[in-house]
């Protein structure tokens, strides 16, 4: 990340009132390369699936590492240029940490100039670009986010799973008020570990996976640097080790969850090789092997262009 963005204007303020810390203050991000927050915020990803765009994108999450809550409205006043963001702490969380998942959560954590560099020496993934003018992927706030979202969400409806999640979000998390609405933050890792066994929307079996999953981000099994150092792969066979999360949801908290730009599909998706078969073959999808000798060329942003395929490609704008 380091030289990718800057921060200024930044002012912290705790209460000593007795409550649990609360502060509040605006930081800059500055994107290198071309980025819309327009696009970042109709992206759709997680339970955050279909919201209208009013010049504001809103975050609410847990902290990584375990500690606070954290609330954030982006803005850009200009195309391309730096994203204000109003920053919310509750609790003891650091807000430099907050800040820099926020970064990470819209992929500013990266010089989108080398992404464009692909575009050049890729026309297919040039021609996008300019289809998607300041794209980039969007993550969920963090591996353990991404899990638990996996958990809830497997073989329900996304609609259902989405009620799930923000039911125990408002009566476990924190509660933001964020540019005019009400934001509920997901529970830290201890307050997953002790949900009770009286939650609509989730069999016995689900609530034991969540608690287990809640104990393994306790020891930080799913923080974003241990993965980071392990590497993609590594990662992938890391995660399925959590009871629930098979190579399908696995590659969910890795590529989506964990911010690796330049990683491959663990397992053939299916829209993902039907577009790309369209694209680079003309005909019917190609294969996840042929997908992986196409994407030498994306290197070091495979994982970018990959989700550039599948937003173009569902859209019906590639």
């Amino acid at each position: 990340m380091d030289g990718a963005w800057r921060c200024s204007r930044r002012s912290i303020e705790l209460t000593d009132d007795g409550h649990p810390p609360y502060g509040s203050g605006v930081a800059e991000l500055v994107p290198r390369g071309p980025f819309s927050l327009k696009a970042a915020a109709e992206f759709g990803f997680g339970p955050h699936r279909g919201e209208a765009f009013d010049g504001a994108m809103r975050l609410a999450f847990p902290v990584d590492g375990g500690v606070g809550h954290a609330g954030a409205v982006l803005w850009q006043p200009a195309s391309d240029g730096p994203v204000n963001v109003e920053l919310q702490i509750r609790g003891t969380a650091n807000p430099e940490r907050a800040l820099r998942q926020v970064a990470r959560v819209v992929s500013l954590d990266h010089d989108g100039e080398g992404f464009l560099r692909v575009g050049d020496r890729d026309p297919v993934i040039g021609r996008l670009q300019r289809l998607h003018p300041g794209q980039r992927p969007v993550l969920f706030y963090s591996p353990y986010e991404a899990a638990a979202w996996s958990i809830i969400s497997a073989r329900r409806d996304a609609a259902q799973a989405a009620r799930v999640r923000s039911a125990i979000s408002e009566r476990f998390g924190a509660t933001f008020e964020l540019a005019g609405e009400t934001m509920h933050a997901f529970p830290q890792h201890d307050a997953l570990a002790a949900l009770p066994d009286d939650l609509d929307g989730l069999n016995a079996e689900k609530l034991a996976r969540l608690r287990a999953l809640a104990r393994a981000a306790q020891a930080g099994e799913l923080d974003v640097e241990r993965l980071h150092a392990l590497g993609p792969e590594r990662a992938y066979a890391e995660v399925q080790r959590l009871k629930g999360l098979g190579p399908f949801y696995a590659g969910l908290v890795v590529l989506r969850g964990s911010g690796f730009a330049d990683a491959m599909l663990p397992t053939p998706e299916p829209r993902v090789l039907a577009h790309a078969g369209r694209l680079y073959g003309g005909g019917g999808p190609i294969s996840l092997e042929r997908l992986t000798e196409i994407a030498e060329r994306w290197r070091p942003f495979r994982t970018w262009c990959t989700v550039l395929i599948r937003l173009a490609g569902d859209r019906g704008a590639s």
